[in-house]
């Protein structure tokens, strides 16, 4: 079952180009950046067939994918192009737009149960598995279409650390020789990002899964295959559906910004002690069975959040805090 979109409030998102990577697959060796610029891509491409053979990738996958790779050029951005929002205040409205809030709230109650369902199974609160969904895709509205092994190709070659596009083209590989599934058909954005939840080749092949039972995981075209798969790569990062992600705290004049870090974790009490209070100056919670971390992610003057091990799990995601303060934000307002 394929679940329906509405035909209201679409809505273009911030479009943001990082490929999230997993670390699974095997990293061939790598050839210096200096040498890979004296060559060109096709003798690249011998490189990397060589490598695919030494990796044990099924050799009718390598004679059919290889002929059709080509190299992809980035386009380079206009002079017009405005520049990215500078801080969570500006970025958040673009990123979290009421339209976007509707278009959620919408998709939300119509698709209550199969989301619930979906979050009983995985351990996951639908809010969040939306969310994600809303964010990456704009609900499936906001995909782009390039050929996958041609972009990690590209990639790989015009890169001076190469080694990440390089171990997601060999999981691109194996996405067909797993799959079966057709060149023409493993597509996603200028940096690999695949499909509805915009998972690069290795999540894909870790983490993706069948929604609705039919076989396949197409996270393409189906977006029960792609709201379980977000749902289990969390499962997977250890979520935790008894607890949220954090809030948005106030702390006291003259507060030592250096105790804002990931690496960091205090109790609710320990925090409260050096002056932090709820954003509205109430009092954190009274408990010392949480150990959280202070995060600024625009500096002093910005916003201040402490963060629970769920939001540790969304930058598992994507490494980035307006990423995952553009989900938990949307989150709430599905609350």
């Amino acid at each position: 079952m394929v679940l329906k979109k509405p035909w209201l409030w679409t809505v273009s998102l911030l479009a943001i180009p990082l490929l999230m990577m997993s670390s699974s697959g095997v990293l061939a060796s790598e050839t210096s950046f200096s040498t890979r610029s004296a060559i060109s891509f096709n003798a690249y491409l011998t490189q990397l067939r060589q490598e695919a053979n030494a990796l044990g990738i099924d050799k009718t996958t390598i004679d059919t994918a290889f002929p059709q790779i080509k190299r992809f050029k980035q386009s380079t951005p206009s002079k017009q192009t405005p520049n990215l929002p500078a801080s969570l205040e500006t970025y958040l409205p673009i990123s979290v737009s009421e339209a976007n809030v509707i278009t959620a709230r919408a998709y939300f109650k119509e698709h209550k149960d199969e989301l619930e369902r979906l979050g009983e199974k995985y351990g996951v609160q639908p809010r969040f598995i939306l969310a994600l969904w809303g964010i990456e895709s704009n609900y499936g509205a906001h995909t782009v279409s390039y050929p996958v092994l041609s972009v990690t190709a590209s990639l790989a070659y015009e890169s001076r650390e190469p080694s990440i596009y390089k171990s997601e083209f060999f999981a691109a590989l194996n996405i067909l020789s797993q799959k079966r599934m057709a060149f023409d058909d493993l597509r996603g954005s200028r940096t690999g990002g695949m499909g509805q939840i915009q998972f690069s080749p290795s999540m894909y092949l870790d983490y993706a899964q069948d929604g609705n039972s039919d076989g396949n995981k197409d996270i393409w075209n189906n977006t029960l295959d792609a709201l379980a798969s977000a749902a289990d790569f969390l499962k997977h990062r250890g979520w935790k559906s008894q607890e949220t992600w954090g809030r948005q705290v106030k702390v006291p004049q003259g507060f030592d910004a250096k105790l804002a870090s990931l690496s960091l974790k205090k109790t609710f009490s320990q925090w409260s002690g050096l002056g932090l209070t709820r954003f509205d100056g109430s009092a954190l919670p009274a408990r010392n069975d949480m150990f959280v971390s202070l995060i600024m992610p625009d500096g002093p003057s910005g916003r201040k959040y402490l963060i629970y091990d769920n939001y540790r799990s969304l930058l598992g995601w994507r490494n980035s805090d307006y990423f995952a303060i553009s989900v938990t934000y949307l989150s709430e307002r599905l609350k």
